[in-house]
């Protein structure tokens, strides 16, 4: 099968994919995954979401660190194409999702029948592969974590990006006044055009005085949850805004900086911080990622979010597709899809 396997860290977008230097090679003929156990599926893959974490794990620096070689890749979408004797819950041919630690970025990938998600026949499949880490996510965090309820007020950071949108759908999905923070024009209006309550443009604004002139014109006491993917400065920044009782989203650091949050003043105001590596769920709290994705599937199925998809790229043009994670040009997710020979610009 063809599959792109990661022989040495690097930066896999310093050169394209089938130049020596580049750390990821297509190889042609890798192994076909063979089924282990009699409950396992063996699925076809249809499409695969790339993920800010994929990204790192490539360069060496995600928090876990795979032995060479690996294929790299987690969420993804896809048709059973072998199923053990054991198999009750899928037949071949059923359409499927799923998420995985390493694997997706291949033409087959094995999957106890356990972790996989039947996609409803009115979901685009390219849709279904991006949703489990991105929305799935903000899902936990904002639902499971902060339990955010009508009325609050939720600020994003990193709105335009694959898991920000996300959290802006579900924060609208849960009746928060929603803000959000982005860069740059195209990624404004697109906020804009989903009914956020207020958007700040980085490229042009200071986000503070923005945020508190906002809630001074809503009567609002100060930002209840602050859901963060970025890090750094904007994190610290934030901090000037959040209300009393105040939570904090720890989702990410795609600035590059980890900030550092003065406990001090989370004692005084009360604050929560929390946590979220959303992966280790499904080691600690598997129930908690499987109810997730089924609202999430359900979601989708009846047009309570969509899955905004600014690139689609082919396995062999996987440098680009990280480079547009890299330089910060996606808008919402880039997907990889397994049965285009040639990478195409899409929009859904």
């Amino acid at each position: 099968m063809e599959a792109l396997v990661c022989r040495k860290l690097g930066d896999p977008t310093a050169t394209e994919t089938d130049n020596p230097e580049s750390p990821v090679e297509i190889s042609k003929n890798f192994p076909i995954p063979p089924l282990t156990s009699d409950t396992e599926v063996r699925v076809k893959v249809t499409a695969t979401s790339l993920n800010y974490a994929n990204y790192l794990q490539i360069l060496g620096k995600y928090q876990e660190k795979p032995p060479l070689p690996f294929i790299p890749g987690s969420d993804y979408s896809g048709i059973v194409e072998s199923i053990g004797p054991s198999v009750t819950k899928f037949r071949i041919g059923d359409r499927v999702c799923s998420f995985a630690g390493l694997g997706s970025f291949a033409q087959f990938i094995v999957s106890d029948q356990s972790q996989l998600f039947l996609v409803p026949e009115r979901c685009d499949m390219v849709a279904a592969a991006a949703l489990p880490v991105a929305f799935g996510t903000s899902h936990v965090a904002l639902v499971h974590r902060a339990r955010l309820t009508s009325g609050q007020v939720l600020m994003v950071l990193g709105a335009a990006g694959g898991v920000g949108l996300s959290a802006v759908q579900i924060g609208k999905i849960c009746g928060a006044i929603v803000i959000a923070v982005a860069r740059g024009t195209e990624k404004i209006q697109l906020l804009k055009s989903m009914g956020v309550d207020h958007v700040v443009d980085l490229g042009s604004e200071n986000v503070i005085l923005s945020v508190k002139e906002f809630i001074k014109k809503r009567k609002l006491k100060g930002v209840d949850v602050l859901y963060d993917p970025v890090g750094g400065k904007l994190t610290k920044e934030s901090m000037k805004v959040l209300n009393w009782g105040a939570q904090i989203l720890v989702i990410g650091f795609a600035s590059g900086e980890v900030p550092v949050i003065p406990v001090n003043i989370a004692l005084v105001k009360n604050w929560t911080v929390h946590g979220l590596y959303w992966g280790s769920y499904r080691i600690h709290q598997p129930s908690v990622l499987e109810d997730s994705i089924r609202e999430l599937l359900s979601w989708l199925a009846r047009g309570l979010i969509t899955i905004h998809i600014s690139h689609t790229y082919s396995l062999s043009q996987a440098n680009l597709a990280f480079g547009a994670i890299k330089d910060r040009k996606a808008i919402g997710k880039v997907m990889i899809a397994l049965d285009h020979k040639t990478g195409l610009s899409s929009k859904l």
